[in-house]
């Protein structure tokens, strides 16, 4: 019976840790680029032809030259500097004391006095001290440094613009995607449509890798842990 336990446990383990994907050997799925292009070109008007003898070509970039430039509309393209640093320290302390004392004395027992006149005194003399002198600290830095061009996603009532973007990076089987998301005014975007992170309200910063040093700090398994809550030490 405990052969038959023992053997489950291992089966369930070897069961949980293959359902981790593997980063090599298998094609990528779509990512979020591919399904632009494709609901983009699912959407994609046929162009205009101009006019014989027209002065206004479609397309044409003299058009533009008194034209603002800056994102506006939807899928419009909005370079994020992203410089996010954030730092955290607390600090405790804690201090206490506590002294207490308890003494007794006999007078008399069940109404007979002591034998010749004598008192039991100091029968029962207690005391005790308690002091708790503690001390903490945590520190914690975040240092985020890069570019990132995202997309207008949705233009609310009041003209705000709601951008959303995401970068990976796969070097030696590693992988490191950076998502970026928020609210930014059309008026604090420069003439190239640039804006630092520190413009955008709602910020949604994420920042996940997958690979080797992924694989190394993740969750143990199930048995693993299992086994680690049954041990007693």
């Amino acid at each position: 019976m405990k052969k038959a336990l023992v053997l489950m446990a291992i089966f369930a383990g070897m069961c949980l840790a293959s359902r981790r994907i593997p980063f090599t050997g298998k094609e990528p799925g779509p990512s979020e680029l591919d399904k632009l292009i494709a609901e983009s070109s699912a959407n994609q008007f046929p162009a205009v032809a101009p006019s014989p003898g027209s002065l206004y070509v479609p397309g044409s970039g003299m058009i533009d030259l008194a034209a603002d430039l800056r994102a506006r509309q939807l899928n419009d393209l909005v370079t994020v500097l992203i410089l996010d640093r954030a730092s955290a320290i607390a600090r405790g302390t804690s201090k206490s004391a506590r002294t207490s004392s308890a003494a007794a004395s006999v007078d008399a027992l069940a109404g007979i006095p002591p034998v010749g006149g004598a008192r039991l005194q100091n029968l029962l003399k207690l005391g005790s001290n308690t002091s708790l002198d503690g001390q903490g600290e945590t520190s914690r830095e975040t240092i985020l440094n890069t570019t990132l061009t995202t997309r207008v996603t949705h233009v609310l009532p009041n003209g705000l613009l709601v951008v959303q973007g995401a970068k990976s990076v796969r070097v030696n089987s590693e992988t490191q995607q950076i998502a970026i998301r928020g609210v930014v005014r059309a008026v604090d975007l420069t003439t190239d449509n640039r804006v630092s992170s520190d413009s955008l309200a709602y910020l949604e910063i994420t920042v996940n890798g997958k690979g080797i040093v992924g694989d190394a700090i993740r969750r143990p398994n199930f048995l693993y842990r299992l086994l680690l809550g049954l041990l007693p030490f």
